[in-house]
């Protein structure tokens, strides 16, 4: 039988997907731009989420946000109402942005006038959660209507993001949503994660979210 050799592509990508991570996170914390990686499935809320932040934080700081998507520009055109720099970045398919892609959205973005940056990532819990984007901050919208089960079907996402924000808490009652088993079965997963139950749609919780936020991305920059 003839030899041949086996080579783990997976293993390589990533290995690769994270050295071009460190070296963007280290660049990016040269130049002081904090760059937060906002992940969720489809439909949780990210953009109205997004433009609530901007809402609270657009005197603190200049921001730019990145939208990704596999199509359309929908997303960016409401973000540009709110006076953030914005960047539509479409994947061709692609369901997930590696380092290297975030590199090249954040040159075309241009960050010389910005301060801080979301990377608004394409909707889904899988890929995305494997991927390094270089990002200071990982952070998660787990929606109400999706059930308060969702850490415990994809565990890797929950494992990995510093944030989670739990949002469309306003429907709580509607979906038999159980916060407390959401936190315990989090909390096992990730004991560090920070959770921000909160409405994107009434504004419920965002002022906590947002000064922790503003706190974090202060932080990074003096350091």
């Amino acid at each position: 039988m003839d030899e041949f050799k086996v080579i783990e592509i997976k293993k390589s990508i990533f290995e690769g997907n994270d050295r071009k991570a460190e070296e963007l996170r280290e660049d990016l914390k040269k130049r002081g731009v904090f760059l937060m990686n906002l992940m969720s499935s489809p439909g949780s809320g990210k953009t109205t989420t997004v433009m609530r932040t901007i809402e609270a934080l657009k005197d603190d700081f200049r921001i730019g946000v990145m939208e990704a998507d596999i199509d359309s520009d929908v997303d960016a055109k409401t973000v540009s109402t709110s006076g953030a720099k914005v960047i539509q970045l479409h994947t061709g398919g692609m369901c997930h942005l590696d380092a290297t892609m975030t590199e090249q959205g954040l040159t075309s973005l241009g960050t010389e006038d910005l301060d801080f940056v979301v990377l608004e990532n394409i909707g889904n819990l899988i890929c995305t959660a494997d991927f390094d984007t270089g990002s200071a901050m990982n952070t998660m919208i787990l929606s109400v209507p999706e059930g308060d089960d969702k850490p415990l079907k994809y565990p890797n996402m929950f494992a990995m993001v510093d944030v989670l924000i739990i949002n469309k808490m306003d429907a709580a009652e509607f979906f038999d949503f159980d916060l407390e088993a959401v936190k315990e079965r989090v909390f096992k997963l990730n004991p560090d994660i920070k959770v921000f139950p909160v409405s994107a749609k009434t504004g419920e919780g965002i002022s906590e979210w947002t000064m922790y936020l503003k706190n974090e991305v202060k932080n990074w920059k003096e350091i």
